[in-house]
């Protein structure tokens, strides 16, 4: 419910924010953590992780089993072998059985073996006989132990933690590229609304001019080239306003179709104008992202795995033995009560083993490929680290520049537009020519265009920060997921 909730009330201010016109980075972004396919997804495959090491969990706990065999019919003829004389008889079968076995067992993870607390009961019927046979064992104790046998829970206990503590990061990672993606997105239907809102702004501008320069080449103050460029330029503009409408119009549903709206007609989104002077230290950001990225668990789970074919290949080799012992109670009469009375004492207690004489070099063979391959992942894992040290550094220097790039790109803006207000106001009063208007006006849309380029590029390289790091750089906090509440 609580989930559910949370949905509501961020499709509500997706809606509410639709509904006004207007939707920010900030709340599409909520949404599209919530609601869209990539969140369903990423949820999904935690939870198939969470049931995982939840059942791994279960292994180590007390199991209670009930098995067994019930009307176990034998009508057949069969060897019987006469005990005096050795001689074999065929002779017939007319039996059945059946029998119950209630058992707690419990895995002993530190040495791979397996302890058992039975109670068994076996009916025998001999129709031929009339005759029906009860054994009994009230309590019997075993405990099963491989020597020197490759003990896999052992090692799934070391790895099975480290798989879900990687699962939940792993889903902090993947909101993070829903963040990524819906800025992408976010600026590309700015880059297109921009365009789309200059370019109508640019056909007022140009309908206006192209009165104008029709009286002067009435009153002979310009001429005919002057006013049929100016036409081209009307022309020019009305064909982008069509083109542009168009490319708004597919980022808009590429952006919507992510989020799972359907209700954008009136949508108009609002740049994050507001850029965070923040500048970012680069050996924190390595600190961060050790701590609390999936970097560091995938690479001790790698060379867990590595070590782990090898204690399997080194345990394979050589001797083989297993412990078997068993104490309890048993008797057996013709009812019920006989054979639980009067019990007798039931030790059991063995050791099989077996020793491979010469194999060739098999074993010896896959432990010095196994020691190989552990060789091979600490190597790689080492280039690994440092590649991976590197490009957060690299990062780091892309991202601080950023916002200079951006008050920069903000100040070309301005000028543009003001030396374009400047230059039209100059056409209007005939000082300069058509062409002059027309690379004004070009430089203007470009300087709008770069500018929102730089604000996609801070925001995306600061969610991309935030991603390696988990960490939230404004306001200084690791991210965070209820995932008790995830899991309800």
């Amino acid at each position: 419910m609580k989930r559910i909730g949370i949905y509501i009330t961020m499709l509500w201010m997706g809606c509410c924010s639709i509904n006004a016109q207007t939707l920010t980075l900030t709340n599409a972004i909520k949404i599209a953590q919530e609601n869209s396919l990539d969140a369903q997804i990423a949820r999904f495959s935690f939870m198939s992780k969470y049931w995982q090491y939840r059942s791994f969990k279960a292994e180590l706990l007390p199991s209670v089993n009930l098995s067994g065999m019930l009307g176990n019919f034998n009508h057949s003829v069969v060897e019987a072998r006469d005990p005096e004389t050795g001689r074999v008889n065929q002779v017939n079968n007319n039996t059945m059985t059946n029998y119950l076995t209630l058992s707690l067992d419990q895995k002993i993870a530190a040495t791979g073996g397996t302890v058992s607390l039975q109670s068994y009961l076996y009916r025998l019927d001999q129709f031929d006989y009339k005759e029906i046979t009860y054994n009994s064992q009230p309590l019997r104790i075993s405990y099963t132990q491989s020597l020197r046998s490759f003990n896999a829970l052992k090692w799934d206990k070391k790895t099975a933690p480290v798989e879900y503590q990687m699962a939940e990061r792993n889903y902090i990672s993947a909101l993070q590229d829903i963040t990524i993606k819906v800025t992408s997105l976010f600026f590309s239907v700015l880059a297109a609304q921009s365009d789309y809102k200059q370019s109508l702004t640019t056909v007022e501008d140009r309908e206006r001019l192209y009165e104008i320069s029709k009286s002067r080449l009435n009153l002979t103050t310009t001429t005919r080239s002057e006013v049929l460029q100016m036409e081209l330029s009307l022309l020019n503009a009305r064909m982008a306003v069509k083109k542009n409408r168009i490319t708004l119009d597919e980022a808009m549903y590429d952006l919507f179709s992510y989020l799972r709206l359907t209700d954008y007609e009136h949508a108009e989104l609002m740049p994050p104008y507001t850029i965070p002077d923040i500048l970012i230290n680069a050996d924190d950001v390595l600190q961060k992202a050790i701590n609390n990225s999936s970097h560091s668990l995938e690479q001790k789970l790698q060379l867990l795995e590595a070590q782990k074919n090898l204690a399997q290949a080194k345990s394979s080799k050589g001797i083989q033995m297993t412990l078997s012992s068993e104490i309890g109670f048993s008797q057996t009469g013709n009812t019920i009560n006989s054979a639980y009375s009067r019990l007798k004492d039931n030790e059991i207690i063995g050791l099989s083993l077996s020793l491979p004489i010469f194999d060739w070099g098999v074993s010896k063979g896959r432990v010095k490929m196994a020691q190989a391959q552990l060789d091979v992942v600490k190597t790689q894992l080492e280039q690994s680290h440092l590649d991976y040290m590197q490009n957060l550094r690299k990062k780091v220097m892309q991202f601080n520049i950023q916002p200079i790039q951006c008050r920069d790109a903000l100040r070309a803006q301005e000028i543009a537009v003001e030396r374009y207000e400047i230059t039209r106001k100059r056409y209007e009063a005939g000082g300069i020519s058509v062409t002059e208007l027309n690379t004004a006006q070009q430089e203007m849309e470009s300087a709008k265009a770069q500018y929102i380029v730089q604000l996609s590029s801070f925001w995306k390289d600061y969610y991309a920060l935030q991603q390696a790091t988990l960490y939230n750089w404004q306001s200084k906090h690791d991210l965070s997921v209820d995932f008790e509440s995830l899991i309800k």
